[in-house]
């Protein structure tokens, strides 16, 4: 057949009237290919994340580098496999113009008016607009409103945040998904965040060790974190569930310090455990000196945030956003603030400016966007040379780091970076960190780096978390009333037979620590309370788990202290000292409770929490206490609970008694 005969079915086509090329659908293409490759690079940034779950987060941290380096090459791949995208589409996009039912009037309107994408900004404050408190979005979902939100900009339609709430499922992306071979991880798959593992506390006997000493800690990021995960129907890895974090999350009505000099007193008490009727709890409460409301110190913060590709979710920079206008809707003109960012946008995005300028300040946080691979080598460096440039004696001096997980701020070695907080620490700037969002939370880094930048590891998951870490704990989230504060309890043989420390596992010191002021420990700012619980057996009592020593003996070498339980001592340094206080009391029969019903409000909702917190982590000790028992008893200590915090705790409760029934 000749070349003639075969080419004649096709002559005709070049005499039909085609339509002028649609540069929407054309935008809409190459919107579509993006998106489709961002899904991609997503779930292989995930993939990797779950490779490395089981490394500590010294190990995870030395990959960064590398890791980024693979994604500096992937950047640079994306306009080319953008491009590749748009062409294998166009086909399909003319197919479906010519295709569908409209009038030929139609479509070269269409041709004639192309929409300009939508710029990044305005699509991340459409996004914020929506209440992330109320969004238990899954990780697929969320990749699928990203992909939506990505396509509908380039279109020119600007997306309501209702409408990317409502996406149940990837279906929208599903051609695109299936085009790059990506499938959607599973629930049962892990989280990806990574949290420090640690042993429960177990029970010492106080014959064979009759100290115990380890460090305050006022972190409240793990109950944050619990309470998400339960909300969105998860029960949270036992790691992530540190009992001190979610009874200190609650402030308690211990007595006040009467001045800056004498930052705190202790409270103790000992009264019934309510999971083992064969025991006791010994409870210790303090709260720290809050300045007066007429008392305004001079603050100098630096706000280091994270503007990694990952941040680009409703429920992290968004968010970050709106949370820290909070912040800087307190602060008044005795203020000034800087922000650097690393990753998508690093650099200096605001040199030190008084808080008096607003609205300069606000506008450089709402001009922050998120995207592409790690370039801020110095953020941590710019951090903290933009504190000391605006560094105020006598005042706050603090870097507040804003992250989802990726600590790739400039220092890769861990060791290093440690050591370079501490020394910026000893200068007298501190440092903060609040983490957002999941799948890619490094909780574990977070502590590591607010502990030894003598500050505070908080959680924001949702804007009310926000309010209450930015706005009604701004004292104690900034101002540090107290710096290396130990606590060391010695307990009488005479009268306890062994000793359980609930929670601090991450806290612990050695018994020579405790007079050591070269050894760091935990910080408390003004107005915060912080808790700890012993569980203690009574000599002589039948629910002892320890067979008493053959040759030891049970008298005490305390001459006088026959009715002593315990002996408390409490180790602190006022925020610019150097040489540790010493505060010690006597834990005696006048301090005992013999019922519950005997004990106050904020102790009974202590013990409340506890036992939730052992029981969601499946402690050892828990006994047989049911939901119903600690929610009954959470009830009990609600007391006035102006904020409500008391009464969502009850909720959670009953969360976790349906996603983790009682046998």
């Amino acid at each position: 057949m000749s070349n003639e005969m075969n080419n004649e079915p096709f002559a005709a086509l070049g005499k039909l009237d085609v339509p002028a090329p649609d540069a929407g659908a054309k935008a809409r293409a190459l919107a579509a290919g993006t998106a489709a490759f961002e899904v991609a690079r997503e779930e292989q940034a995930k993939k990797m994340q779950r490779a490395a779950k089981g490394k500590s987060w010294r190990e995870r941290l030395k990959s960064i580098v590398p890791t980024f380096q693979g994604n500096w090459i992937m950047d640079m791949r994306l306009p080319v496999a953008t491009a590749a995208m748009a062409l294998l589409l166009l086909p399909l996009g003319y197919q479906l113009l010519t295709t569908t039912s409209m009038t030929p009037t139609t479509i070269p309107q269409q041709a004639a008016a192309p929409t300009a994408p939508e710029p990044v900004e305005t699509r991340e404050e459409a996004l914020a607009d929506a209440d992330t408190a109320e969004m238990p979005v899954s990780a697929p979902a969320m990749t699928a409103n990203r992909a939506k939100t990505a396509v509908t900009a380039q279109s020119g339609a600007a997306a309501p945040a209702q409408d990317i709430e409502a996406i149940p499922s990837p279906a929208p992306m599903a051609p695109s998904l299936m085009a790059t071979g990506v499938i959607a991880p599973s629930p049962a798959e892990a989280s990806g965040d990574a949290f420090t593992r640690f042993n429960e506390q177990p029970v010492k006997a106080v014959a064979e060790a009759p100290v115990s000493t380890f460090s305050v800690d006022v972190d409240t990021a793990s109950y944050s974190y619990v309470r998400r995960m339960l909300e969105e129907g998860q029960v949270p890895q036992p790691d992530a569930v540190r009992i001190e974090e979610m009874i200190n999350y609650f402030p308690y009505g211990y007595p006040e310090a009467d001045s800056a000099e004498a930052p705190f007193a202790p409270t103790v008490a000992l009264y019934p455990t309510p999971w083992n009727p064969a025991t006791r709890l010994l409870h210790i409460g303090i709260k720290g000196y809050e300045p007066p409301a007429t008392e305004d110190k001079p603050s100098n913060l630096v706000f280091l945030i994270d503007t990694s590709g990952s941040m680009d979710s409703p429920d992290k920079l968004p968010l970050l956003k709106r949370a820290f206008r909070l912040l800087v809707e307190q602060l008044t003109d005795n203020d000034t603030i800087s922000i650097v960012t690393y990753a998508g946008s690093a650099g200096v995005a605001l040199e030190p400016t008084s808080a008096r300028e607003k609205a300069k300040i606000l506008s450089a946080l709402d001009s922050l966007w998120s995207g592409g691979s790690t370039a801020g080598a110095e953020g941590i460096e710019l951090a903290y040379r933009l504190a000391e440039e605006a560094k105020v004696e006598g005042g706050i001096n603090r870097v507040i780091l804003a992250t989802d997980g990726d600590f790739n701020v400039g220092i890769s070695d861990p060791d290093e970076l440690e050591d370079y907080i501490k020394a910026k620490r000893d200068s007298g700037v501190f440092l903060s960190v609040l983490g957002f969002g999941t799948g890619n939370l490094g909780d574990d880094t977070m502590q590591s780096l607010a502990q030894n930048g003598n500050g505070q590891a908080s959680y924001i998951s949702n804007f009310r978390e926000a309010q209450k870490v930015l706005v009604e704990e701004i004292g104690g989230t900034l101002e540090t009333i107290a710096k290396d504060v130990k606590i060391q309890v010695e307990f009488n043989p005479a009268l306890i037979s062994e000793y359980r420390l609930v929670g601090y596992e991450t806290r612990a010191l050695n018994r020579e620590d405790f007079n050591n002021d070269k050894v760091d420990a935990g910080d408390i700012g003004a107005g915060h309370t912080v808790t700890a619980i012993y569980e203690v057996t009574p000599t002589g009592s039948e629910g002892a788990l320890i067979d008493p020593l053959r040759y030891g003996s049970a008298e005490t070498t305390t001459s006088g202290a026959s009715n002593e339980y315990a002996f408390l001592r409490m180790r602190y340094k006022l925020p610019d000292g150097d040489v540790s206080q010493l505060i010690e009391t006597p834990v005696t029969a006048e301090v005992t409770y013999e019922t519950m019903d005997e004990v106050p409000a904020d102790m009974r909702f202590a013990a409340a929490v506890a036992a939730f917190g052992q029981k969601l982590r499946g402690s050892d000790y828990a006994g047989d206490m049911s939901w119903q028992a600690i929610r009954s008893l959470a009830q009990s200590g609600r007391g006035a609970d102006d904020a409500g915090y008391r009464a969502e705790f009850v909720g959670l409760v009953d969360l976790a008694a349906s996603l983790k029934p009682d046998r």
